[in-house]
């Protein structure tokens, strides 16, 4: 087939604002699928992905359609997540397409995320063609959206195909819409062989799966290729597109998107974003690729079982091959014992992380309190990244600490306003501007990624009942006062309990940890002091009450000397119990000293 006769383009929208139910639609439209083999969201393939409603990694699919004057085209379907913290699929997905299809609920309007995707998607050059979804509820408000389109992305949405994907009105006009207005790929089939890798994956079957756009050139079997980046050369055994089940092809030409198996032993040897070319005749430069993705939340992950821990192992091995984003390297803590601690995307990543790893490999694990990366300077002038508190060095040896701040977006109805700016001035948040669009008002503020990662989008929900939509760009780091904040347990320093908080809330954060301690440690025969310090000053304090043994009970009578003499002895007891007594903290006392959904209220 022709060039000019393929069509690649990506679905972006916000989450459940209806991508892969027209993703459905568009399939069943093309044939790519028979009614028998159909089901509901066929692009998400992860029991997780259907449980929550939500896709999480991106999907790719190939249809062939004829459109009105009977012209056969070939169109790359690329159905894209819509949640924040899986935005680097997303920028994936863009750089392998030429146009976007942009979807907006019609009852919800634009939300925080159709902004971010629509700009990257201007960022990636591509043509834009807005849909307004949901037209058969009652609530839909087409004009209204429109306006909003237009306002607030800046692009012309007067002509923006409104359609149902849920009942397929006006997607078969929105595929002839697609055909005439989405421009071809540019390549040539007879320049050198020059391929970007957009993804890949470990199949037990096929061992690891490339997903791929030719740029130039043809992709055959039995080709000699080498990656451009780390010069590792592969001969091609398998070449294919997915329909969307794996369908084996002869060749994949300048301008398509398929795939392709070359004895690849591991995931880390196939670096997304490099570049492919041919042995024997290679091209003459990389293309530009994209930004690798960097984790920006770290936590400890411990199984509950130490038995478990090489089985724990071996899962995350096996999971990081089908998801490159995350990262783990080994830790070791005094009371949770053996685990790794791991880098994620965001909170509903590492969420989704710990689901996988506890369904999959049937583990049962622990997670410590999410933190971010900051960067330290020591008096020496060396530069160090801290994501675990343990690593802090002592305050005598510090000289500056940065820490990430984001450039937060919130839509939301204007009657809220006052509730955000609230919210966002607690959390330490530098406002940048806010724009009135009807009913509507859009705030930009600067926040620390720190004050964000727990229960900021939570408490937004509930301040805004649900209404207002969140999104974030890293901004870069920034100097600021931050501590360590430690936990004693009759006197002696409990190091998993330690965290990192800007001084402004290190009293009220150490209130509530011992708080929360007081409540969950089992009370021994001796007072338990629980303290929280900084650098060894003392800013709060609570005591869990002793037991008190009843040791003249077996007394029958008698002098009162024999019963102040027992008592005496108990007391030195206790005194000496509590001088050398060991407190074995539960690991469930961990869980709920950190819990922080109900913080900073």
């Amino acid at each position: 087939m022709d060039i000019s006769q393929v069509r690649n383009f990506a679905i972006i929208a916000h989450i459940d604002h209806g991508k892969s139910t027209l993703a459905d639609r568009l399939i069943q439209i093309c044939g790519g699928i028979s009614e028998r083999e159909f089901r509901d969201q066929i692009l998400d393939s992860m029991d997780i992905e259907r449980e929550r409603g939500i896709t999480i990694k991106a999907q790719t699919v190939q249809l062939d359609y004829k459109n009105t004057n009977q012209e056969n085209y070939k169109l790359n379907l690329m159905d894209t997540p819509g949640h924040v913290d899986f935005s680097y699929e997303v920028n994936r997905s863009l750089a392998a397409c030429e146009g976007s299809i942009l979807v907006v609920d019609s009852t919800q309007g634009v939300e925080a995320q159709t902004l971010a995707n629509s700009y990257q998607a201007i960022a990636n050059n591509h043509e834009i063609i807005p849909v307004l979804n949901k037209i058969d509820l009652p609530a839909s408000d087409p004009k209204n959206v429109i306006q909003q389109i237009e306002e607030m992305i800046g692009i012309n949405a007067k002509e923006a195909i409104k359609i149902s994907a849920k009942t397929g009105e006006g997607v078969e006009e929105l595929l002839n819409l697609l055909v005439n207005k989405l421009p071809p790929p540019k390549g040539n089939i007879d320049e050198p062989l020059q391929v970007l890798i957009i993804d890949s994956w470990y199949d037990k079957y096929l061992g690891v799966i490339t997903l791929v756009r030719v740029k130039n050139g043809v992709l055959a079997p039995g080709q000699k290729i080498t990656m451009m980046s780390n010069k590792a050369s592969y001969e091609i055994e398998k070449v294919g597109v997915f329909t969307p089940k794996i369908k084996e092809v002869k060749v994949l030409q300048a301008g398509e998107i398929g795939f392709i198996t070359a004895g690849i032993k591991k995931v880390a040897d196939c670096k997304i974003g490099d570049t492919l070319t041919e042995e024997i005749k290679p091209c003459s430069s990389a293309l530009a690729g994209f930004k690798p993705s960097q984790p920006v939340v770290f936590c400890g992950l411990f199984p509950y079982d130490s038995s478990q821990f090489n089985d724990f192992k071996d899962s995350l091995e096996k999971l990081s091959l089908n998801d490159s984003s995350f990262s783990y390297e080994h830790e070791s803590s005094a009371a949770l014992g053996q685990g790794f601690r791991c880098g994620f995307l965001g909170l509903l990543h590492m969420e989704v992380i710990r689901e996988r790893l506890e369904r999959e490999f049937n583990l049962e694990l622990l997670t410590t309190a999410p933190s971010v990366v900051y960067q330290v300077t020591t008096t020496n002038n060396s530069t160090q990244s801290i994501h675990n508190p343990m690593d802090f060095p002592e305050p005598n040896l510090l000289k500056k600490m940065e820490e990430p701040w984001i450039v937060a977006t919130i839509i939301a109805p204007q009657k809220y306003l006052g509730n955000i700016f609230e919210l966002c001035e607690s959390k330490r948040g530098e406002q940048v501007e806010h724009n009135f669009m009807g009913k509507t008002v859009m705030v930009k503020y600067k926040l620390p990624l720190s004050e964000t990662i727990i229960d900021f989008y939570d408490r937004l929900k509930s301040i805004t009942q649900g209404y207002a939509s969140f999104d974030y760009q890293i901004e870069g780091n920034r100097e600021s006062k931050l501590i360590k904040l430690c936990i004693l347990v009759n006197q002696e320093n409990v190091e998993p309990l330690s965290i990192i908080v800007h001084s402004s809330h290190a009293e009220r954060r150490g209130r509530e940890i011992c708080q929360r301690l007081k409540d969950v440690l089992p009370r021994q025969q001796f007072k338990l002091p629980i303290q929280a310090t900084i650098g060894g000053k003392i800013i709060a304090r609570e005591t869990v009450p002793a037991y008190r043994k009843d040791v003249t009970g077996s007394l029958y009578g008698g002098d009162r000397t024999r019963k102040d003499k027992l008592l005496k002895k108990q007391k030195k007891g206790k005194q000496r119990l509590k001088q050398f007594g060991k407190v074995d903290i539960p690991q469930s006392a961990f869980l709920e000293a950190l819990k922080t959904g109900e913080n900073n209220k």
